[in-house]
C-alpha cells in the first residue's frame, strides 16, 4: 500500500506585521525586504500563544478534514525546533489535549526540512501496516526566537502550524518517492546561540539551498520513474524568492506551477510547506491526482524531498 493524505489543515495567529511596521523598529524599509525576499507581511502569535497552541488547531482542522477522530490517531510526530518547553514534547502535549489515547508521541527537530521528515517517518510506519493514522504536524513560534534587533533575520520568519492526517490511500496515490539529507559542516551558518536567538550566515545558507532544492526535486522524479513534465504543482519551503525561483526553473515550470506564499507569511520553517498547500487548495490550484513535489531546507543543514500522487 501507499502512504498519502487523508486530510490536512492548517492554523494561522490573527495578528500581522507588515514590512512598514519593522520600518518603524529597525533600519529596513518595504522595498529592500520585498526585492531580496519576497515578503511582504508575516503572522506573529500572541504572547498568551505558544507553539503547542498553534499546533493543536492546525490538528484539529485536519482531523475534520480527514473525517477521522483522534482516538483513530496511532501515532502524531510534531515536527519544531521552537518547542513550548524541552520536554514533555510539543507532540505529547497535543495528545493529551486531543485525546488520541491511543497515540505514540514524539518530536522532530530538522528546522525547516522538519516537515518532510515527518512525512516520511510516517510513510515507513504505515506502508509496514505498523500503523494505520498517524498525525504529522509542522509548526514554529519563530517569534520567540527572533532577534528583532537583527534587520537580517528579523525581516524573515513568522508564526503557524499546518498538519495532515496520512494513512493508506488508493492504489497510485500518495508518496511516491524522497530523499531526506544532511550536511552537518554546515551547522555554523545557521543556528540559535547562546542568547536563544537564530543567527544566519545568509550568503552560505543561499549558496546551499539553491543547488539542493533543485538536486533534490530532480531526485525524487528520477526516484519515481517521472519527469519534469509530469509535475502539475511545486511546493517549496517558502524562504526566499529567489531560492524558490531557483527550484522552479531547474524543474523547467511556468510560474503558475510553483506555490508562492512567502508574501503572506514569510519564513516558517516546519509549517511552511503544509501552509502553503492549504492555501493552493482553497486557490483551487491543487486537485486530486496532481502530482506534487515537496522540496524543503534547513538547519542542521538537513534537506528533504517528496513526489507525491494527490488524493485518498
Amino acid at each position: 500500500m501507499n502512504a498519502g493524505v487523508l486530510g490536512i489543515g492548517r492554523y494561522i495567529p490573527e495578528k500581522i506585521v507588515t514590512n512598514f511596521d519593522l520600518e518603524k523598529i529597525m533600519d529596513t524599509s518595504d522595498e529592500w525586504i520585498r526585492t531580496r525576499t519576497g515578503i511582504e507581511q508575516r503572522r506573529i502569535a500572541a504572547d498568551h500563544e505558544d507553539t503547542s497552541d498553534l499546533a493543536y488547531h492546525a490538528a484539529v482542522n485536519a482531523l475534520d478534514n480527514a473525517g477521522i477522530a483522534a482516538e483513530e490517531i496511532d501515532m502524531i510526530i510534531v515536527a519544531t525546533v521552537t518547542p513550548d518547553q524541552p520536554f514533555p514534547t510539543v507532540s505529547c502535549m497535543l495528545q493529551e489535549r486531543l485525546g488520541a489515547k491511543k497515540a505514540s508521541a514524539f518530536d522532530v527537530s530538522a528546522a525547516c526540512a522538519g516537515f518532510m521528515y515527518g512525512m516520511i517517518t510516517a510513510k515507513q510506519f504505515i506502508e509496514t501496516k505498523a500503523y494505520k493514522h498517524i498525525l504529522v504536524v509542522g509548526v514554529e513560534k519563530l517569534s520567540k526566537v527572533t532577534d528583532w534587533k537583527d534587520r537580517n533575520t528579523a525581516v524573515l520568519f513568522g508564526d503557524g502550524a499546518g498538519a495532515v492526517v496520512m494513512g493508506p490511500v488508493s492504489e497510485g496515490r500518495g508518496i511516491l518517492s524522497f530523499e531526506l539529507g544532511s550536511d552537518g559542516t554546515g551547522g555554523k551558518y545557521l543556528y540559535q546561540n547562546e542568547h536563544d536567538h537564530i543567527v544566519m550566515n545568509g550568503r552560505e545558507v543561499f549558496k546551499f539551498a539553491v543547488r539542493q532544492m533543485g538536486e533534490s526535486a530532480v531526485n525524487v522524479l528520477d526516484k519515481a520513474g517521472l519527469s519534469k513534465e509530469d509535475v502539475d504543482f511545486l511546493i517549496p519551503h517558502q524562504a526566499n524568492i529567489r531560492i524558490m525561483e531557483a527550484a522552479r526553473q531547474r524543474l523547467d515550470l511556468p510560474e503558475e506551477k510553483m506555490s508562492k506564499t512567502i508574501q503572506y507569511y514569510g519564513n516558517t520553517s516546519a509549517a511552511s510547506i503544509p501552509l502553503s498547500i492549504v492555501h493552493e487548495i482553497e486557490q483551487g490550484k491543487i486537485k486530486d491526482d496532481d502530482l506534487l513535489v515537496m522540496v524543503g531546507f534547513g538547519g542542521g543543514l538537513t534537506w528533504g524531498a517528496i513526489a507525491i500522487r494527490w488524493g485518498k
